[in-house]
């Protein structure tokens, strides 16, 4: 009696696909080299727009007073190149000693936001005829 409410909703939407013509599968999740399963149900917060996950609030204290959180979501390298973003932003944005935080924030910042081969860059503008301003 308890999953009564779960099967008529499961046979409702179910008469609504046949009648609009829709397969099952179409109600499946399918895996994509881009998005994986997993990635589609992780928890974003909503203050930041960053990964809910074990070291946020620490992210979020270190890294968040200085520039946007959409720098961190933009920016996806490993733990080597987040801990080379680090050293740059202390010798040239005078980011303060991290110290027993910095490992809890490669430790997200790797987990949570890896390398991809994809690139959110627009390509280069290519056979563009320019002008000069006057």
């Amino acid at each position: 009696m308890k999953n009564l409410p779960k099967i008529l909703l499961l046979g409702i939407s179910a008469a609504l696909m046949i009648s609009a013509g829709l397969k099952p599968q179409h109600m499946l999740i399918k895996k994509s080299p881009e998005v994986s399963v997993a990635d589609s149900i992780k928890k974003i917060d909503k203050a930041t727009g960053l990964i809910v996950d074990k070291g946020l609030d620490i992210v979020t204290a270190h890294c968040t007073g200085c520039h946007s959180s959409k720098l961190i979501t933009q920016f996806h390298t490993d733990r080597a190149g987040w801990l080379e973003k680090i050293r740059w932003m202390q010798q040239k944005q005078k980011l303060w000693d991290l110290g027993e935080s910095e490992p809890i924030i490669l430790d997200y910042l790797a987990k949570n936001y890896p390398a991809t081969e994809v690139v959110n860059r627009r390509a280069s503008l290519k056979n563009i005829e320019w002008y000069k301003l006057k």
